[in-house]
């Protein structure tokens, strides 16, 4: 019974919801647009009253004005949401955005981007994932991946398998096996997506290849490129080169429009 219970669960996982991401790929989505902006203005709220934003009127209206000339670029309804942008009092190089309209920069970013087109590659990048919407598939793979441990699980139990041993071993094949190389995927089309809004925006898509050279110059432990959630910041700079002289025209059609950002700190 209980297997029969966690094979439907998996199969309804499965079953419920299909997408597609904005380059074609197929994605697994049971949970909704609604739910996912809940969750990220939930979030964000969090970090908020956790008082992890600093008062940083200069740096904070930078960001927005980088942020404001990406998200006039995306497809609706993503550019008809009001954007909040908060400045997050951490020394790391990182940068995100959540659906519901939130993002974060951490005061670390601006050491590394220095830069319009530089913070634009980030901002582009994280706000690619959101219009992308790779936290409903995270959070969709997650919820697939526990009811197939469950399920697994289960079966062990019935065959004379200690069930710890198996849940596991199930978790790390399920984490290497599906989750990470999701992670990977959605990291590389966030860059595509990314560079491209960039270059709509009017900022030079060549700085996407600078400023990843600069992340992977930061230093510290990696882990190997396959067990990596990002691909490896040789690889990444060598796409993002490649796209770089193909977006160079929309980038100058831009500039020569409408589309000129003058975005200082």
């Amino acid at each position: 019974m209980r297997v029969a219970f966690a094979a439907t669960v998996l199969a309804a996982a499965v079953l419920s919801g299909c997408a597609t991401s904005p380059t074609g790929r197929s994605q697994l989505m049971i949970v909704s647009d609604a739910q996912m902006s809940q969750m990220g203005i939930a979030a964000f709220n969090d970090l908020r009253k956790q008082g992890k934003f600093v008062d940083a009127p200069g740096e904070r209206a930078y960001a927005t004005c980088v942020a404001n000339a990406l998200v006039a670029q995306l497809p609706p309804p993503w550019n008809a949401n009001q954007w909040e942008v908060q400045i997050v009092g951490d020394d790391s190089a990182n940068a995100f955005a959540l659906p519901g309209g939130r993002i974060g920069v951490n005061r670390g970013m601006f050491k590394v981007a220095t830069n319009q087109d530089q913070l634009a590659v980030v901002l582009g990048h994280e706000l690619a994932h959101v219009v992308a919407r790779h936290g409903a598939e995270r959070v969709s793979d997650n919820y697939a991946a526990q009811a197939a441990v469950a399920a697994g699980t289960i079966y062990a139990g019935t065959r004379g398998t200690d069930t710890g041993y198996a849940a596991a071993a199930l978790g790390l094949g399920a984490e290497f096996g599906i989750l990470l190389p999701f992670s990977r995927t959605q990291e590389s089309e966030a860059d595509v997506l990314g560079q491209r809004y960039m270059a709509q925006a009017g900022f030079d898509p060549r700085a996407a290849v600078t400023l990843w050279q600069k992340m992977g110059a930061q230093g510290g432990s990696k882990p190997p490129a396959f067990l990596s959630t990002h691909p490896s910041s040789g690889k990444r700079a060598q796409v993002l080169d490649q796209q770089a002289q193909q977006l160079l025209p929309v980038w100058q059609k831009a500039r020569a429009g409408n589309h000129a950002p003058n975005c200082r700190l």
